[in-house]
């Protein structure tokens, strides 16, 4: 078993709020757990003025094999991951892209506190980014959806959710979940 983490005390904060310059992020990973789990894939859309400004995605090679459950939800193989490039280069690569970036997710506590172990364990660096859950916002904005995975609000909102469980895909769908619902609440 890996060690994490036991505690992140320079985790940034969740916010509420509708900024325009932001990082869009998601990661796959080899399961829920980020106690055992690693991440197999990074992927983040950086913004400015509401506008798509660049991207980095990459796919991580792990120590272990993707259990099938993971390639069935995601497409990932041991095959597409057995040249990728090593997570510690990934990971810097990442958080160069990412800077002092507010990171917008869906449900991205997740995210970011698998980034956070990560980059403290490999790189001895604390992710202090806040963070927008635009899950939280969907909730608040859109209540009378049946639920608010991000496919749903996607799907709500008319935009295309092929290939979503990929990284770079869920940050597409995302980014745009994000500013269709920052339009409604600010012309609310």
């Amino acid at each position: 078993m890996k060690e994490r983490c036991p505690a992140r005390p320079d985790k940034g904060s969740n916010l509420l709020s509708f900024p325009s310059d932001f990082t869009v992020v998601d990661i796959e990973s080899t399961g829920g757990s980020a106690a055992v789990a690693e991440i197999i894939e990074i992927s983040a859309l950086r913004y400015r003025n509401d506008k798509f400004e660049a991207a980095f995605s990459s796919l991580v090679k792990p120590s272990t094999h993707i259990p099938y459950f993971i390639t069935m939800l995601t497409g990932i193989t041991d095959a597409m991951v057995a040249d990728a490039p090593e997570r510690k280069g990934v990971l810097r690569d990442f958080w160069e892209f990412l800077g002092d970036d507010i990171i917008i997710g869906h449900n991205v506590n997740f995210d970011v506190n698998f980034l956070y172990d990560e980059l403290a364990l490999h790189l001895g660096h604390s992710l202090k980014n806040d963070f927008v859950d635009v899950l939280r916002l969907s909730r608040i904005y859109l209540p009378n959806l049946i639920n608010h995975k991000q496919v749903t609000v996607a799907e709500h909102f008319g935009i295309d959710t092929a290939g979503a469980h990929r990284a770079l895909k869920d940050t597409e769908i995302c980014a745009e979940n994000y500013l269709r619902i920052k339009d409604i609440a600010l012309r609310g």
